[in-house]
Parts: structure tokens; C-alpha cells; sequence
């Protein structure tokens, strides 16, 4: 495989920009496969147009991925690329049935936070149903927890909470995804992480805290008082616990993080041919860099893990971000459970690009 690294001067540090071939691109879209060849020609016309812009050179609907520094995700965690052909023949990959078809979704944040989540994943992973179960106070979970010791914030242990979703996973879930406004570590050894999914048990887990804007301020309100000694067991220490305010930019790491973390359920891998939500992401500025959206490679996999239409699932994302968003049988939804406007203003470059997708889907 051939890939070319940049350097671009930017204001204070050099930037590299990892560029793959044309042909690499294309045969991680399309692969050499026969069988697989034959799969993509069953497209439609609008659908091959979209996803070949993953190897167009002047491409300004797919960028390359672009390290900023050896602290991206990259650099710092080395892993083999995953195309479509390695996705397609993963024995390991789970795929929705008719008996499992829909997410069981742990609730532990506000109703309008939640609902807004819950339609942008039914519309990005289309055609399958969120349901939301009741939420789960943090003792009940039995988790390890600590106090990070360069932030002085509530960590709960993320492999834990997993275990516990073990239990709560309903039979009929594909899978089930823990929402939480508390930090997250996976173990003792690493500072915190974002989200952690499994992929063999359907399970997922992601933490909101840290896109609150004042996270790493000192004046965030989830900090203790430092050396504040915890007891195992004594999970009084989270009653109260502050949780941030809903904003614009929280709700959209969050719908990234969520579609991420689910997307590694499905057997996407991390991507490292295009900017991408699946892009890893070792840092909040790192997060922030990479797209709400699919590559082209990553929507091959995603399309033949569900079998959508891809110009009604970008249809079904616009609608969301225009103020919609019941979602797929949510005949509950109505005005009278939905309190406040969508917090949507960070999300309307991404409405742009969605447009331009479409245009090009129904040339």
C-alpha cells in the first residue's frame, strides 16, 4: 500500500497529511475481489458516484487525514487498516436480524439530551430503533471508581460498566450502548478515555464528560478538593455529582463519540484512509478535528451491515438536523415530551456537506 506523508507549516507546529494512493483507495472501496466487485456494480449510479469520491484526487467531499502532532491517535496507537473486503469477511462481525434489530440505550441524562441522541443514531445507523431503558444510578453498577489525578474529577471504570450492560442486555437488542455524564478509564494505567465498545458482546459505553467546555478548566465544577480520600463501595460521593450543560458543541461530540463507539459494534475498525468519524482520537482536539460523517469506505461497510439506502439515510440526517427526528418507530414522540429546541448551530457546516452529497447522489 502506498502512502505519502505531507508536512504543511501551520502556525506553530508542522502538520502531516497522510495520503494514500488512488489506487489504494480504490481497492480498499471496491477491492479485487470478483465477488465483490460484483457487489458494488449492484449499486445505483448516484450511490458508485458518491462512494468513488473516496479516490478523485480533487475530491471536496472527502479530505485526507491530517496528524497534528505525535499525540494523535496515529502515531500513538499503531494498527493495520481495515477495507471493505477485511470488514465483509470478518467471521467475528455482528450483523442486525429480524430478532435483533434495535439498541437498548442506558439512560443517565436529561429526556431532551437523550431524545436528541436517540433519533441521530436512528438516523445514522438507518433502519434500525432505539429503545431507552430506565437509567441506572452509579452504586447500583458496582464499579470501580477513582479521582484522576491530573484533573481531580470522578472516574467510574469503563470495563466494569461494561460488564454490568452484560446483564442489562435485552434479548432482542443487536446491542446496547451506557450513556454517562461521569469521566471514563478503561484501567489503572491510562488517564481516561472517551468510550469503549465490544464487539463480540454487542456493548458499548461513552462518557459526556469531558466535551462540557470548562472540563479543563479550574473552575469545572466536577472537580474535588485535591486529596480528597475515597472509600470502595461508598458511592455517596456521586450523589450530586455535577453534570455539564446541554450545549450546540456537546451535543455534537457526542453524537460523534456514539456513532463511533456503535460503529465498532458493527466491525468498523478505526479508519485510517480519510478524515472520518471512525478516525481514533486520543484527545478532545483530536475529536473535535475529525468529521460527524462516514468515508466512503466506512459507508460501504455500514451499507452492507444494514443494507440502507444511502441519499434516504442522508435524507433521514438533514431531516434531524431541520428540527426532526422521531426516529424509526417512536410513535411516542410528540411537542408535549420535547421541551426545548434542538441545540443544532455547531452542526450546520455538516448540513452543507450533506446537501452536497445529496446533489451529487441524484445527478
Amino acid at each position: 500500500m502506498e502512502v505519502t506523508l505531507r508536512r504543511e507549516q501551520e502556525t506553530k507546529e508542522e502538520m502531516q497529511v497522510i495520503r494514500h494512493s488512488e489506487q489504494a483507495l480504490k481497492t480498499a472501496l471496491i477491492s479485487k475481489n470478483g465477488q465483490l466487485i460484483k457487489l458494488y456494480e449492484k449499486l445505483s449510479q448516484g450511490e458508485r458516484r458518491l462512494l468513488n469520491e473516496a479516490f478523485r484526487p480533487d475530491s471536496v467531499l472527502f479530505q485526507p487525514i491530517s496528524v497534528h502532532s505525535e499525540s494523535d491517535w496515529i502515531p500513538s496507537h499503531p494498527e493495520p487498516t481495515q477495507d471493505f473486503e477485511q470488514f465483509y469477511q470478518n467471521p467475528y462481525r455482528s450483523t442486525p436480524s429480524a430478532k435483533r434489530s434495535s439498541f437498548g440505550d442506558s439512560r443517565v441524562t436529561a429526556e431532551d439530551y437523550l431524545h436528541w441522541l436517540k433519533s441521530y443514531c436512528e438516523a445514522f445507523y438507518y433502519g434500525l430503533a432505539v429503545k431507552i431503558l430506565q437509567p441506572i444510578p452509579v452504586s447500583s453498577t458496582s464499579c470501580a471508581f477513582r479521582v484522576n489525578e491530573h484533573t481531580h474529577n470522578l472516574q467510574i471504570h469503563a470495563e466494569d460498566l461494561l460488564k454490568f450492560l452484560k446483564q442489562m442486555k435485552p434479548k432482542d437488542a443487536f446491542c446496547i450502548v451506557g450513556l454517562t455524564m461521569i469521566d471514563l478509564y478503561p484501567k489503572e494505567s491510562w488517564n481516561f478515555v472517551f468510550g469503549q465498545a465490544s464487539l463480540t458482546e454487542g456493548m458499548g459505553i461513552f462518557s459526556f464528560a469531558r466535551y462540557d467546555s470548562d472540563f479543563y478548566s479550574r473552575n469545572y465544577k466536577g472537580r474535588l478538593k485535591p486529596g480528597k480520600k475515597l472509600t470502595a463501595g461508598d458511592y455517596s460521593v456521586f450523589d450530586g455529582y455535577y453534570t455539564p450543560p446541554v450545549t450546540s458543541t456537546l451535543l455534537l461530540r457526542s453524537c460523534k463519540t456514539l456513532t463511533h463507539e456503535l460503529g465498532h459494534i458493527f466491525g468498523l475498525r478505526h479508519c485510517q484512509w480519510l478524515q472520518c468519524v471512525m478516525q481514533g482520537s486520543n484527545h478532545l482536539e483530536e475529536s473535535d478535528r475529525r468529521p460527524p460523517e462516514l468515508c466512503p469506505i466506512c459507508l460501504r461497510k455500514l451499507h452492507c451491515a444494514l443494507g440502507f439506502n444511502i441519499a434516504e439515510r442522508y435524507k433521514a440526517l438533514l431531516h434531524w438536523i431541520d428540527g426532526g427526528g422521531c426516529g424509526v418507530e417512536d410513535p411516542g414522540c410528540s411537542h408535549k415530551t420535547r421541551h426545548s429546541p434542538k441545540a443544532v448551530e455547531d452542526f450546520k457546516e455538516h448540513r452543507g456537506w450533506i446537501l452536497k452529497c445529496l446533489d451529487l447522489l441524484q445527478q
